[in-house]
């Protein structure tokens, strides 16, 4: 007896779903990526990197329930393999970080704008699709192949944290992937509700919700799209994903994705899937909050420098994502829910980035004034 195939068509109507979930609540609450750096940087505010980390917490300890739960394998994730490419995460973490300040916000915001009516992030969301494509398929994808991708260290199984402790101290399996993420998420959800400011209600559903949304992504990915043995190749199958692996939410490939689908739309082997239902999600969802709430906007580029220097951080953003395997949301939220340790160097080298620009703008303000 064939076994059954998911359904593409849940699957990704789920994926559109979570997305608007996040669009949403990422509108009312402000979740910003970009923004927590600056508020950390220029402010000494870290009210809204403490909403990033409790969503990182609750994906943390979600994903743990689910492996726990037998529901969801994250060994077989996109982040979890064997082959750390440290470079890349390095090199694509710092620009992609340099990127966003550029751009005005990561990839999550540029569609969140783009549901709230500025037209600056819709310039963004085009030129940041290409540059991705680009690296993933083309030119760019040459030079990150043949440079960054080579330096590399290959692990003996995966490269989570649980996995990698547990082979240098000789631990069981097992016991690691029991207590170590629910250890951390705990420490990290203590963190971060330690302080008085994060109790406000925006910044509570914002790291919850967003963190949630992570979740809900593998749960699609990892369980209800999951076949062991595909009856036409007779593989395992991750169904209506780009990579064939589970995934949740990740945004700079299927910019590029979206975009190749629009340019191909009459290629029958090209289709909407998980990924790129997100994204469309997103802007839904945002919009969605824009016109209940009457902030939506239209707003457009005020001068040429502005231009190019959204396009110039869209370019190392679509470039810098797809190198490091991932962006604030791809390896800042749904890669640290893995506790991959690719994505530990990536979440730190984009926040290394950002902090950079925002100091390099800081210094030409004064030296302007």
């Amino acid at each position: 007896m064939d076994a059954e195939v998911p359904s593409a068509t849940l699957i990704v109507w789920l994926g559109f779903v979570l997305g608007a979930v996040f669009g949403f609540i990422g509108n009312k609450t402000n979740f910003c990526t970009m923004g927590a750096v600056s508020d950390v940087v220029n402010m000494g505010d870290w009210t809204r990197m403490r909403m990033w980390l409790l969503a990182i917490a609750v994906a943390i300890l979600g994903v743990w329930a689910l492996q726990m739960g037998g529901l969801v394998d994250i060994r077989k994730s996109i982040y979890t393999g064997p082959n750390l490419i440290w470079m890349s995460n390095i090199v694509g973490g710092v620009l992609f970080g340099v990127g966003m300040t550029l751009a005005s916000g990561c990839t999550s915001k540029t569609l969140i704008r783009i549901g709230g009516g500025n037209l600056k992030s819709l310039v963004v969301f085009i030129v940041l699709g290409f540059s991705a494509y680009v690296t993933l398929k083309g030119l760019f994808g040459v030079w990150r192949v043949n440079t960054f991708d080579k330096l590399s260290v290959r692990f003996e199984k995966t490269q989570d944290i649980p996995a990698l402790l547990s082979s240098a101290m000789g631990w069981e399996r097992g016991t690691t992937d029991m207590w170590l993420p629910l250890a951390i998420g705990i420490v990290l959800l203590v963190f971060v509700l330690a302080n008085r400011h994060v109790w406000q209600r925006d910044t509570l559903i914002g790291g919850i919700v967003v963190g949630l949304t992570v979740v809900g992504g593998w749960y699609v990915t990892g369980h209800l799209g999951y076949i062991a043995e595909h009856p036409k190749t007779l593989e395992e199958a991750f169904i209506a994903t780009n990579s064939n692996r589970a995934e949740s939410l990740s945004l700079v490939a299927p910019f590029a994705y979206t975009l190749e689908l629009l340019m191909f739309w009459s290629d029958t082997s090209k289709h909407v899937t998980f990924g790129i239902a997100t994204a469309l999600g997103i802007v839904a969802g945002s919009l969605a909050w824009a016109l209940i709430s009457r902030t939506y906007r239209e707003e457009s580029f005020p001068n040429a420098a502005d231009l190019k220097r959204h396009v110039l951080g869209a370019i190392l953003m679509g470039f810098g994502g797809i190198t490091a395997m991932g962006c604030t949301i791809g390896q800042g939220l749904s890669g640290m829910s893995t506790l991959a340790l690719g994505s530990l160097i990536t979440f730190v080298s984009l926040i290394a980035g950002a902090a950079l620009m925002m100091k390099i703008d800081y210094w030409r303000l004064m030296r302007e004034g």
